[in-house]
């Protein structure tokens, strides 16, 4: 295997961790093949696609894409592998209407239009265009996981429901390397946010601002030391120091 590009991470043994232009994903590998975590914008399939081939890996084999949740921003690649390979598209239960477009829980362009004369809101607006959101398919070929068929993918994940960032919200464990990835549950960074270091994203992605964060105290039994965001940077602390610093906020 060549050098790894400064994207591609190898945050645990297996785990690879891909810091997209504003969204990231996972790609876990062990003796039985690689899946991938989340997708990053429609803008972004290249990008997935070659961070997959970085690792000597061909996009056809994917085990499965599972999708932490259903904002375009983590299944823009999503119905592309269901399409032109066949790959499994999981998600929980509880986000199966969202993955697959019957349902819809995003921010509005009206929400977004109200604060675009902040800056930092404007130049995301920006990019989420140029990231081809507004042009995202949904998968509607996804289905639900149930903890069998999680537990036979590469990496044997667990799924925590963390509904409130949207109605079916999940972060998935990979025991075997104390890594986990929280989706947008909380995040390390965002290009609106002016900080660093866990914290919940702005109250408008939330379908339930509350209940998002209520949620995260189902983590709190949950052993990690490698966290995964959907936006910013890899964490490689305790997830029980982690959840701390974010509720300190």
């Amino acid at each position: 295997m060549s050098k790894l590009s400064p994207r591609v991470q190898e945050t645990a043994p297996g785990v690879y961790f891909v810091e997209g232009p504003a969204s990231n994903w996972i790609v876990v590998r062990d003796h039985s093949g690689f899946m991938l975590i989340d997708s990053g914008y429609p803008a972004d399939r290249e990008l997935v696609l070659g961070s997959i081939r970085e690792l000597g890996l061909e996009p056809p084999e994917a085990k499965a894409v599972l999708i932490t949740h259903g904002h375009v921003d983590h299944t823009g690649s999503a119905a592309y592998f269901s399409e032109a390979f066949g790959t499994p598209v999981l998600c929980s239960p509880e986000e199966l209407a969202h993955v697959q477009g019957r349902e819809k829980h995003q921010v509005t362009f009206g929400q977004v239009l109200v604060r675009a004369w902040r800056p930092r809101v404007f130049r995301w607006m920006l990019h989420v265009i140029k990231a081809k959101a507004l042009q995202a398919q949904p998968a509607t070929r996804a289905e639900a996981w149930d903890a069998h068929r999680l537990r036979n993918l590469p990496g044997a994940p667990e799924a925590v429901l963390l509904p409130g960032h949207t109605p079916g919200n999940a972060a998935i464990l990979l025991p075997a390397s104390g890594a986990i990835a929280v989706g947008d549950s909380f995040v390390t960074g965002h290009p609106i946010s002016r900080t660093a270091g866990p914290q919940m994203l702005h109250r408008m992605y939330h379908s339930d601002t509350a209940a998002a964060l209520a949620a995260t105290t189902r983590l709190d039994s949950v052993r990690a030391s490698v966290i995964l965001p959907g936006h910013g940077p890899a964490l490689h602390m305790p997830l029980a120091e982690a959840l701390a610093e974010l509720r300190s906020q």
